[in-house]
Order: C-alpha cells, then sequence, then structure tokens
C-alpha cells in the first residue's frame, strides 16, 4: 500500500492539522489511515466522511476537534518537538515503507540522523553485567562504523546501547508522549541524547502515558527504522522477541547474541538463533550482512488488492454480511477474504474500513484482519 502522500511532499499547516485530527480520531489506526486517504483523496474530505461510515460499521465515533489538534501542536512546539509526515524528506525513509507506518511522528532533536543507516539494539531490562556491556560494545563499534543507534529507552539492554552510542547518535522512540518519559531514571540519558545531536520519536500524543499494549507498537517503530535489530539477552516471551519478530515481517535482518544454556535472559536469543536469526559474536558480523542494503532503499510493501481500483462504491447488507461471515476471531489475509467472498477488492476494503471505524475489527501486520471478541 502506497504512503498516503508522495515522496518528497510536504504539507501545509491546514492539512497538518487535518492529518493529525484523522489520526487521533477514535478506532483510527495507521491502516485505516491509509485506507481513507486512498479512497478520499484528503484528509479533509475523510474526516467529512467518517461519522457515516463508522455509523454503517454499527456505531458512531467520537473525531478529533480542530482546537484538540491545536493544543497537541503547541504542545509539541513548546516541547522542543514537531510533526513529520509520511512522504515528507525529514520521514525515516524504511520506516515509511512497513504496511502500518505511522502518518505522523513526533521528533525532538535533529532529523538528520533519521537519514543515517540505523541498527536497532534491544533486549532484556534485567540484563546481566555482561549483557550490557556486549551491548555497548556493538553500539560503539556500529557507532563508529557510520551507524545510528536506535532502541526503546527502557533499562538494561536499550539504555546501554543508548549510552555507548551518545557519543555517534542514537535515536529512542518512545512508547507515550514525548513528555512522558519511561522509565523516569533515564531522564539524563534522554537529554544528552538531544544535546548530542540524536532524536526522540513517538507517534503517540503528547500526555500520553504509556500502556502494556503501547509497547508492542513502540517495538515495531523501534524495527521499522532500522536495517537490522541485535537482540542481547531476551527471555522467552519477552518484548525483545515481539521487536524480532516485527522485524522479521517487515523483511529486516534479525541478529541475535548467543547466551549461556543456564541464563533465562538467553532462552529467547538462543531459540531465534536456533531458528534462523545471524549470530553475533562481533561487529563485524552485523556490518558484513547489513553492507549490501546501504544505498538501497527498502522494497515497498506489497500494495493492497484495491489499488487501482474503482473506489469500492456503495454495499448493500448483504454484501456486508457476507463479509463479517467470512471473519473470525483468527486473523485472516485480505486477500483470502477477497477470494473466498468474491467481493470486489475497493469493496471489501471499504467493508473493513467500516468495521474498523466501528471498533468491530483488528488490523494485524501482513495485511490480515481479525473479529475484536465481545
Amino acid at each position: 500500500m502506497s504512503p498516503p502522500a508522495p515522496a518528497g511532499a510536504h504539507l501545509s499547516d491546514g492539512e497538518r492539522l487535518a492529518w493529525l485530527r484523522l489520526i487521533r480520531s477514535e478506532n483510527i489506526g495507521p491502516v485505516t489511515f491509509r485506507e481513507l486517504i486512498r479512497r478520499f483523496g484528503t484528509a479533509g474530505e475523510a474526516l467529512t466522511a467518517v461519522p457515516e461510515l463508522a455509523q454503517r460499521g454499527g456505531r458512531r465515533i467520537r473525531i478529533a476537534s480542530p482546537a484538540e489538534a491545536e493544543r497537541e501542536l503547541a504542545a509539541l512546539a513548546g516541547a522542543g518537538a514537531r510533526l513529520i509526515a509520511i512522504g515528507e524528506q525529514e520521514y525515516p525513509e524504511w520506516l515509511a515503507h512497513i504496511d502500518d507506518a505511522p502518518p505522523l511522528i513526533a521528533l525532538r532533536g535533529d532529523p538528520a540522523c533519521l537519514a543515517r543507516p540505523i541498527v536497532s539494539i534491544v533486549g532484556s531490562r534485567n540484563a546481566s553485567v555482561a549483557g550490557r556491556k556486549f551491548a555497548m560494545l556493538m553500539a560503539a563499534g556500529l557507532g563508529g562504523r557510520g551507524y545510528v543507534i536506535a532502541s526503546g529507552l527502557a533499562r538494561g539492554i536499550d539504555a546501554a546501547a543508548h549510552e555507548a552510542a551518545v557519543p555517534t547518535g542514537t535515536v529512542a522512540v518512545y512508547a507515550g508522549g514525548l513528555d512522558r518519559l519511561f522509565p523516569p531514571e533515564n531522564a539524563d540519558l534522554a537529554s544528552r541524547i538531544i544535546a548530542s545531536g540524536g532524536a526522540h520519536v513517538s507517534e503517540m500524543p503528547m500526555g500520553w502515558e504509556p500502556r502494556a499494549r503501547d509497547f508492542p507498537r513502540r517495538n515495531r517503530i523501534v524495527a521499522g527504522l532500522a536495517l537490522g535489530v541485535v537482540i542481547v539477552e531476551a527471555a522467552r516471551q519477552s518484548g525483545s522477541l515481539i521487536t524480532a519478530r516485527l522485524a522479521a515481517e517487515q523483511g529486516r535482518l534479525v541478529f541475535a547474541v548467543p547466551g549461556s544454556p543456564l541464563d533465562p535472559r538467553a532462552a529467547g536469543t538462543n531459540q531465534l538463533i536456533r531458528d534462523g536469526a545471524h549470530i553475533v559474536t562481533e561487529v563485524e558480523d552485523i556490518v558484513s550482512a547489513l553492507s549490501p542494503m546501504l544505498g538501497h532503499a527498502p522494497e515497498p510493501s506489497r500494495p493492497g488488492a484495491a489499488e487501482g481500483d474503482d473506489g469500492g462504491g456503495e454495499a448493500d447488507d448483504a454484501d456486508r454480511n457476507r463479509l463479517i461471515e467470512a471473519l473470525g476471531p483468527t486473523p485472516i489475509a485480505i486477500d483470502d477474504i477477497i477470494r473466498f467472498t468474491g467481493l470486489r477488492p475497493a469493496l471489501v476494503h471499504l467493508l473493513l474500513v467500516e468495521l474498523a471505524l466501528a471498533g468491530r475489527i483488528e488490523r494485524h501486520p501482513g495485511q490480515r484482519v481479525s473479529v475484536i471478541q465481545g
């Protein structure tokens, strides 16, 4: 699916306000945002259409007001930050090509570091001394080779990687708003990242307190910014393994540092290696694998089936019921829905937008959807 704005575009102040209102409206995430822009052309037109679409899906939703959007823009400016839209020159190139790329990211710091090649380093919050030391060696070594280090500013491995990369450039991705640092103990590190030419990035509104579900959302950005992701110490079922899975789904290289079979903090990384991740024992393992990717833009995400279609037309109740009957709690690819229902691709995408706006479906990576139970 192509981005909602062509590469190199620049939004006017009015367009930026409309984009912000649309993405901050109830039940509108990145994929639904792009579907709406593809169908209606502009955020302003989409905002006009959304109430009726949501009602067709089964409920009314709240639309963010101009005053709310203006307050957020003022809060960003007060924090020394601003919004960058997908398609604008300063938007990170690799991030723009994931299926659920944020339409808008809040940026504080130097945007130049987002234009350099990025490697993400993540791992255990309760990391061992050896794990933190190795993360710092990797971050410093990669920084010396021209790479920017991205991570989530969490305790443990994340903080160690940021710390070592402060002199050469590092990007901290927030799970909440840029005024809601988590954990607070990393405030000094966060300040030094900015002072040294790094950046803070978030897709969440100012004032947003991070919840448990926001960290996987954050992790997809940590992975999406980078050519590859290095996992240093990760227990089974850890957030770092979620980042590794997301990176693999995004077509990024996944690197894992082997650890002792006796240390549960290494169970996840050892499993990644068994599953085919690149093993890392020194910086050159990462550099040699990534070198062929330098200077090459990522492959665009697979176009949605409705690209170039007629816009969908109007759906009747029979079409709507046929689509709903095809859905269940197990995620299914949109292409499979089209194939088994026999509905036109653009009509399927339109009906899915209606259901998403009504809060009745959940979108998953790989152009898949499922019904929200209850």
